[in-house]
């Protein structure tokens, strides 16, 4: 396994945009060129690194700050780090950007009538009908990154493209060699 540096690629955005599907393409595609991956998403870190965390401001930047230092660590150790959570608070996730080299933002960029329609979870709907409080995008907010490294529309381009634009941006950091064919 050839040595790369670690970096962290930061996948935001609403519930339901594609954060963890992208993650899951990515972290496929970074193995296929012998990196040492792992995904840290916000779903699987709250059941276990977050669990008792509730959806508080102060909770959810608790939850991205505790992410944030895990992406710290393995990153700094040649790790390539996919977090795939919400995190919806710009100065949360630049405090995170200012503790690790080598840190990717990308906006998981949907819009909500598109999060909605998807809504495979069904929380668009308990949230809109009142059922869930502090739920991002309905009654609590979301700031949209505004220097994202990457920006994938994934309403509009297919999980492969948005794969594609974050592993190219890799390349042009000198991060992750081309692909050999």
């Amino acid at each position: 396994m050839a040595e790369h540096p670690g970096f962290t690629v930061w996948l935001t955005g609403l519930s339901g945009a594609g954060k963890s599907t992208i993650a899951q393409h990515l972290a496929q595609a970074l193995r296929r060129r012998g990196m040492k991956v792992e995904v840290l998403d916000g779903d699987v870190i709250r059941q276990n690194l977050s669990k008792g965390l509730g959806f508080s401001k102060a909770d959810r930047d608790t939850n991205v700050l505790r992410v944030g230092w895990v992406a710290q660590v393995l990153s700094r150790n040649g790790v390539a780090v996919i977090a795939a959570l919400i995190s919806p608070y710009r100065e949360t996730r630049n405090q995170v950007r200012a503790k690790i080299p080598n840190f990717v933002e990308v906006f998981v960029d949907a819009p909500l009538e598109e999060v909605i329609r998807r809504d495979v979870k069904g929380l668009y709907k308990r949230a809109l009908a009142g059922e869930i409080p502090n739920f991002t995008g309905i009654s609590d907010p979301y700031e949209p990154p505004e220097r994202p490294e990457v920006v994938c529309r994934t309403a509009e381009e297919t999980v492969d493209e948005s794969v594609g634009k974050i592993l190219a941006y890799l390349e042009q950091q000198g991060w992750l060699l081309p692909e050999q064919a």
